[in-house]
């Protein structure tokens, strides 16, 4: 059985990080996916762990060569999921979790590769703005982009399965939710 591949996407800054590293713990037989980013890592992160890094110009040349099953381009990045790497994950895990945003969930389900949707929404966009700044490394300017964005990402969210409000200090309470959405979607597999 090929494991299941389970999308959460949050407006930056939404949480969605924070509950995938718990939900790996929780959850036997799980992984994070990792994908391939040419932005700079931010403190604290690590290859290999948060992301594939590659400069700009490895990310287009994979870009050619044709080695991602989707990619987009954020706040002044690429980000993409590569056909490889999903593979090897999806066959060496019974649960995949991946941070592919909006516009890379809806590029998988145009090539029909199968996955449960969960998108993360934020209490207010007054919240999220504090998540982003107390995150750091970002200017005020792409704080600005970014929540524009997170308004336009909550919009074309609808076709995700689930939609959960991760409420500010209630982490635990969102994981339980989700762990309780990956059982009920593990009984239909069986």
């Amino acid at each position: 059985m090929q494991g299941l591949f389970i999308i959460i996407s949050a407006p930056s800054g939404g949480g969605k990080d924070a509950v995938i590293a718990k939900l790996v713990k929780r959850i036997p037989n799980s992984s994070r996916l990792v994908t391939t980013t040419s932005r700079a890592p931010r403190p604290g992160d690590k290859e290999g762990v948060n992301y594939y890094f590659v400069s700009l110009d490895e990310f287009k040349k994979k870009i050619a060569d044709g080695e991602f099953i989707e990619y987009n381009f954020f706040a002044g990045n690429y980000y993409g999921t590569e056909k490889k790497i999903l593979n090897q994950f999806l066959s060496k895990n019974k649960v995949i979790f991946s941070t592919t945003e909006v516009n890379g969930k809806h590029n998988l389900d145009k090539l029909k590769v199968k996955n449960i949707g969960v998108f993360l929404m934020p209490e207010s966009v007054e919240i999220l703005k504090e998540r982003i700044e107390r995150r750091g490394g970002t200017t005020p300017e792409a704080i600005k982009e970014r929540l524009n964005l997170a308004e336009k990402e909550i919009a074309e969210s609808k076709d995700y399965q689930y939609h959960l409000i991760n409420k500010e200090g209630a982490l635990e309470e969102t994981e339980d939710k989700i762990e309780e959405i990956v059982k009920k979607e593990l009984a239909k597999l069986e």
